[in-house]
């Protein structure tokens, strides 16, 4: 997979996961309901084909598309 696989909205979600933010607080922060945080979270684990959120976080670091 090439860089850029994440929309705007994915990364900035992604981003702030790895800032140990809750669904609720990222919903908060970025203006939008928590079914869309969550919608975003399950289109990036079915990008990467990977299980839960913790996998697509390690994918997403091992493809640099995030950084802590």
């Amino acid at each position: 997979m090439t860089k850029g696989i994440l929309t705007k909205r994915e990364k900035e979600v992604f981003e702030l996961l790895i800032l140990n933010y809750t669904t609720l607080e990222i919903a908060d922060k970025l203006k939008i309901s928590e079914k869309t945080v969550r919608n975003h979270i399950s289109n990036v684990i079915q990008k990467l084909g990977v299980k839960g959120r913790a996998g697509a976080v390690v994918e997403l670091l091992k493809l640099g598309e995030i950084v802590l």
